[in-house]
């Protein structure tokens, strides 16, 4: 299970092994859009960082989550 997909099942108030692997913004029903206010700033807590508008818009799913994750680490 990746980091991306237990921040996003925190986010969405589930157990991460009810979110899909390949979970999007537009395949789980949970994901409205003050879910994704939610993430993106539990993503700035953790990176420390403010998040671009193009990197806020780019958080569409589980890669994406996992790929600024990743990059800043």
């Amino acid at each position: 299970m990746t980091r991306g997909r237990e921040l996003l099942a925190e986010i969405l108030d589930m157990p991460p092994a009810e979110l899909p692997d390949v979970a999007g913004i537009d395949t789980v029903a949970a994901w409205d859009s003050l879910a994704h206010m939610r993430l993106v700033a539990r993503l700035e807590g953790i990176l420390g960082r403010e998040l671009a508008a193009e990197e806020m818009l780019a958080l569409d799913g589980v890669p994406a989550i996992d790929a600024i994750l990743e990059a800043s680490a």
